[in-house]
């Protein structure tokens, strides 16, 4: 095993690929965290529409990458040893797949590997309004053992900018995996009117 822990991220089509891109950017800060992408194709082009960025700059922010349709690739493992998996942002599509247990590319199978090793699995999952559809998958996932994670801004910090609205749902991200960060301050408790 890596003396680094190993945490898995995918870049789905979903809206939002700047959660996926800026926890890879604080990510790549931490010397004792070793990244592991995959950008499914649908990722590729939500990263250059939202952010500008082409594949090969979202790519040189991981410290290895693998190819969506290389499915004989390590994470495909269940001995391949890492912390878990966030997609961010996770598309419908790739919910229904995880929910499903289908596995049909890199990023379902490396969800489906987190889930059977019950490791931690987040999905960032991007839809409103959700159907019934949407909401069973989320389910099948929970019960799974999965953490379904909509990315919903919380506005009692008074956020001053995207970044910094990003970062605090990106903050409650690496709580879950009990990731040190400085992303986004504490709770301190409500303060009346003075």
């Amino acid at each position: 095993m890596s003396a680094r822990r190993r945490l898995i991220v995918a870049i789905t089509g979903a809206s939002g690929a700047i959660y996926g891109v800026r926890l890879l950017r604080h990510l790549s800060a931490l010397t004792d965290i070793e990244t592991h992408l995959v950008l499914s194709s649908a990722g590729v082009l939500n990263v250059h529409q939202e952010l500008g960025l082409k594949r090969a700059e979202v790519e040189q922010l991981a410290h290895v990458v693998h190819n969506v349709n290389d499915i004989g690739a390590s994470l495909a493992s269940g001995s391949f040893a890492s912390a878990g998996m966030v997609i961010a942002p996770c598309s419908m599509k790739t919910l229904a797949a995880c929910a499903l247990g289908l596995a049909d590319n890199l990023i379902t199978r490396a969800a489906d590997v987190c889930l059977k090793e019950r490791r931690r699995l987040v999905l960032l999952v991007r839809e409103a309004p959700l159907n019934l559809a949407h909401i069973r998958h989320m389910e099948a996932v929970t019960i799974m053992g999965g953490v379904i994670f909509p990315p919903v801004p919380a506005l009692y910090q008074r956020p001053q900018s995207i970044e910094q609205m990003v970062d605090h749902t990106l903050a409650r991200v690496l709580d879950l995996f009990e990731i040190e960060h400085d992303l986004a301050p504490r709770w301190g408790g409500m303060r009346g009117p003075g």
